[in-house]
């Protein structure tokens, strides 16, 4: 039993191997940042009161920064090669706000792969719509 499990890790390992970057859309509508506050319960006001946002420079409401983190949790979970995959770490670095409306592209590519351990090393990256990097990071996940 124990050789057919390591069997399946390595035929699901295989498929990240000669995995493409895969490219996709988000938007960080109202209902996107009502719902990640509700949950967070940030109530921030660099967030919530657009004139205070205005008075520290910014143009409107910065949107949470850990909604990117939502949406590198979807990559993951639903655009891999196989769903049976678990987040190890995480790591996610902020370039530039965002706003509510704007329209990210996300994309991930594989960075390494570890077969001694059954875990892959992915490099993602948001571009807002004017092909500016908002943020970018890393995220290991493990075979299941």
């Amino acid at each position: 039993n124990t050789n057919l499990k390591f069997a399946l890790l390595m035929k699901k390992i295989d498929l990240f191997k000669d995995m493409q970057p895969i490219h996709r859309k988000f938007k960080v509508t109202n209902d996107v940042y009502n719902a990640f506050q509700i949950c967070s319960g940030d109530m921030n006001p660099l967030h919530t009161d657009e004139n205070f946002a205005k008075e520290k420079g910014f143009p409107n409401r910065v949107m949470y920064g850990n909604i990117l983190n939502a949406f590198v949790s979807t990559l993951i979970g639903m655009c891999m090669p196989t769903q049976d995959v678990i987040i190890h770490s995480q790591d996610i670095q902020y370039k530039s706000p965002v706003f509510l409306n704007d329209e990210l592209d996300a994309e991930i590519k594989v960075n390494e792969i570890f077969e001694s351990v059954n875990a892959i090393e992915l490099k993602f990256s948001f571009r807002n719509s004017s092909n500016k990097i908002v943020s970018k990071g890393r995220v290991q996940i493990g075979l299941l």
